[in-house]
């Protein structure tokens, strides 16, 4: 059985390769890019979360642009903000790309007008949706990623069965996201000053850091004093619920 790290390496690796590829190689990459998730448990249950309760149709007639009209029209592509939603459209469309339900070439055209160049708007495309969503997942698993990796079994030495518990993997990733979710929340607040923010992001990160240490008494104590922080702030977002159910969820796997 592959290691986390091993399978977001593969997915990071299917990420490049549809970078880089020919244009008229790009519909099969993306279908190999959507395997490498329901290959990988983590990642499947990330973006099972991150879809769950998100509005695909609105969220595309808010993403894909068009302003003018007739020959003046112009059309183009307008990410979420936030790093779930942002998970969550472009996961669905390169779905509807693989499904063929939103023609590829012709979203290219439409969105990406480069030079009136197929090979210029798939590269504009790359640059805007797979860079962002290889950037995501980086940023989600970046202690899997910079974790040593793990021994391999020589002259016949049977490897210790890797225990996998699928929920725990799941409710992790999502810790992860919303953890970063509150951060962009953040920095983007203009009624946090530098000096709060930065101590914020501190509880934040030791918080992670307790999560999949799965130190509880930790836990609970960050939780507590970040939720102080927020309130002497005044600045509760909408991820500071989801968040505590999400550890609470997680706490009981433990």
């Amino acid at each position: 059985m592959e290691s986390t790290k091993e399978q977001i390496n593969d997915f990071i690796a299917k990420c490049e390769e549809l970078k880089e590829c020919k244009f008229i190689m790009a519909t099969t990459k993306i279908k190999d890019l959507l395997k490498a998730i329901v290959n990988s448990r983590e990642l499947y249950n990330l973006f099972e979360t991150v879809t769950k309760n998100f509005d695909y149709i609105s969220a595309r007639s808010d993403c894909l642009v068009t302003t003018g009209e007739g020959i003046l029209s112009k059309s183009y592509l307008v990410l979420p903000q936030t790093i779930g939603q942002r998970l969550a459209f472009i996961f669905c469309l390169l779905v509807e790309f693989d499904n063929d339900t939103l023609n590829f070439n012709e979203f290219l055209r439409v969105y990406f007008p480069e030079e009136g160049s197929y090979y210029s708007s798939y590269r504009a495309f790359c640059k805007t949706v797979i860079d962002s969503l290889e950037d995501m997942i980086k940023q989600v698993f970046q202690e899997e990623l910079s974790a040593p990796a793990a021994p391999s079994a020589e002259d016949g030495e049977q490897m210790p069965e890797i225990q996998s518990n699928s929920a725990r993997a799941g409710l992790l990733s999502s810790v992860s996201l919303t953890l970063a979710q509150e951060k962009k929340f953040l920095f983007e607040n203009p009624n946090v000053p530098k000096d709060e923010r930065e101590a914020a992001y501190k509880i934040l990160n030791q918080l992670e850091r307790a999560v999949k240490a799965g130190d509880i008494a930790l836990i609970d104590a960050l939780l507590c004093g970040y939720n102080y922080f927020v309130l002497y702030m005044k600045c509760v977002s909408d991820n500071i619920a989801p968040l505590i159910q999400i550890i609470a969820a997680y706490e009981e796997t433990l």
